[in-house]
């Protein structure tokens, strides 16, 4: 009996091995935000890494900011000899991190001998927590090549960063390299030390301040408490280039601090974080102008604009994205406005509903956004004002996106509907106040959040 007993436990384990060993298997295939192995991530042009992080969670966009042009004055230098400290916002929180370089302006490869990441003090401080620096590898290697043109992944390492936490990334570069691909509009100051400070945590070198983004494109956070991310794709008015500086007050951030506070009420929402890729200027359907006597990038023949066009840039700026379940969309504007003849409205809509098409086809819901009234502003005529009705009925009309959110009718005077409510108005008569941002994120359903994109409109 003894024997026998020994047996039927034996045969019992084995089983429950089995089980768990099948559960297991299910768990991690069913999640596609979370590397082991080899990553997975494989866009064209990236470099990869084959550290794996031993946590669990789910990979998700905390932070994004899209690549806008060179940055004048290093076309030739770029910024060698010079520790780059970029701030950032995550609006997620996570256990373990990767960021993205971007050299895609840059004429020549840059070099990067030296990266790091670390949690600032706060209050958009240079000053890091000692406790939280570590370096950067690519690869394995701490030094990196990002050939013109291309940007890279990093490795990621184990760094806990809470929800809503100001984030350091810095970089190094001994060698001339340029221009320096940048994001000018960042509302956020970063900092700029000579020579190899970036493992510094006092920030007393950083002595020189910026308004731009430099090389950094994405912040990534293995996290436990999102599954996903939503892209928030627009011009200025996304960029939040009238919000506060240092402050986070674009509707992005705070449409992510809303989202947030639903679900840790208890709200059955979908457990998103939400990354930025708004750029000033930003037309739907025109690459903006180079800047005079600068090189044009061009990957193969095929030049890269400046300021690229909506259409152009959807692929990357918002599709590859990392876990990206839903764009929102707020473009157009500048087509109307910029254009020194009269837009056709039906090539608008036409452009936008080929963005959606394209976010179909990889799975993403959208969520459209009507434009927002600009009487009063430098170029507003009749004319003008009239395209954009057209636009916005057929925005509302639900034939261009799965949802949409009525930017037009949270910020509009009620006595004067072509202009721009006066406390939401930060006094150009086109771009919102702190308390306008704050209207376009409250003027969301959250519920629009739920369920994927359709396969046809």
């Amino acid at each position: 009996m003894t024997k026998r007993r020994g047996y039927g436990i034996l045969t019992a384990l084995t089983a429950l091995v089995v089980a768990l060993s099948a559960v297991i298997y299910v768990t991690v295939a069913a999640d596609p935000g979370t590397p082991h192995g080899t990553p997975t991530d494989n866009r064209p042009g990236r470099h990869h890494s084959s550290a794996a992080p031993a946590s669990t969670g789910t990979w998700t966009g905390a932070w994004a900011t899209a690549p806008v042009g060179g940055e004048p004055g290093t076309e030739t230098e770029g910024l060698a000899g010079h520790s780059v400290r970029n701030v950032i916002h995550a609006n997620t929180g996570g256990t373990s991190a990767r960021i993205t370089l971007s050299n895609l302006y840059g004429q020549t490869p840059l070099t990067l001998t030296h990266a790091s990441i670390a949690l600032s003090t706060g209050g958009g401080s240079a000053t890091a927590d000692p406790a939280s620096m570590r370096r950067l590898t690519f690869g394995g290697s701490t030094r990196v090549v990002i050939p013109a043109g291309q940007e890279t992944v990093s490795d990621a390492v184990h760094l806990t960063v809470p929800h809503d936490s100001d984030v350091l990334i810095t970089t190094y570069s001994p060698t001339p390299s340029g221009p320096v691909t940048y994001h000018p509009h960042a509302r956020q100051l970063s900092y700029l030390a000579n020579g190899d400070r970036t493992e510094d945590t006092t920030g007393t070198p950083y002595t020189r301040q910026t308004p731009h983004w430099r090389y950094v494109t994405a912040l990534d956070l293995l996290s436990d408490e999102t599954d996903g991310t939503i892209v928030a794709f627009g011009d200025s008015l996304t960029d939040g280039i009238t919000s506060t500086t240092g402050t986070n007050h674009r509707w992005p951030d705070l449409l992510a601090n809303r989202l947030h506070t639903a679900l840790e009420s208890g709200s059955r929402l979908p457990r998103y974080s939400v990354v930025n890729e708004g750029i000033s200027g930003n037309q739907l359907l025109t690459d903006g102008l180079s800047l005079p006597n600068a090189r044009t990038p061009s990957r193969g023949s095929t030049p890269i604009a400046e300021n690229q066009s909506g259409l152009d840039r959807f692929a990357r700026d918002a599709l590859t994205r990392t876990n990206a379940k839903v764009v929102i969309i707020d473009l157009g504007i500048n087509d109307i406005l910029r254009n020194p003849g009269p837009t056709d409205p039906d090539r608008i809509l036409a452009g936008l509903r080929t963005l959606v098409g394209e976010a179909h086809a990889h799975g993403l819901k959208t969520i459209g956004a009507t434009l927002l009234p600009f009487r009063g502003r430098r170029g507003y005529t009749p004319a003008r004002e009239a395209i954009r009705q057209q636009v916005n009925a057929q925005i509302r009309s639900g034939t261009v996106y799965d949802a949409v959110v009525d930017f037009d009718k949270a910020l509009r005077d009620p006595y004067d509907p072509r202009h721009l409510r006066p406390d939401y108005d930060s006094g150009d008569h086109l771009h919102p106040s702190d308390r306008g941002y704050a209207r376009m994120a409250d003027a969301f359903d959250l519920n629009a959040l739920k369920g994927a994109g359709q396969t046809e409109l």
